[in-house]
């Protein structure tokens, strides 16, 4: 399960609306960044092998791939003075970098 709080829930509604009717917040993990894996966002349609989930009033798509290395996962947005926008916490990453956007 992943969840949104209402901060990022908000932000991410306000950016859906700019990206167009039909496109969801896709959620994924990837190869790369500096310690293996990386975080990743997007507005996407909805494929026939997603999963679903629904959180804050928000629809979240994932793979299955992406859901096991992200099971339990918090995303919160922060926008103030020192704010680096969407920030994941992951009970599963062993290591993150810096940046934030990426893990082991």
């Amino acid at each position: 399960m992943i969840t949104l709080t209402p901060r990022a829930a908000a932000k991410v509604q306000e950016l859906q609306e700019e990206a167009g009717e039909g496109k969801l917040l896709r959620v994924f993990v990837e190869s790369g960044g500096c310690s293996g894996f990386q975080y990743g966002m997007s507005f996407d349609e909805k494929k026939a092998e997603d999963q679903i989930i629904e959180s804050e009033g928000v629809t979240v798509l994932m793979d299955d791939a992406s859901v096991a290395y992200m099971d339990g996962s918090t995303i919160d947005f922060d926008d103030g003075l020192q704010g680096k926008g969407f920030e994941i916490q992951n009970p599963n990453a062993e290591s993150t970098c810096g940046c934030g956007k990426s893990f082991s």
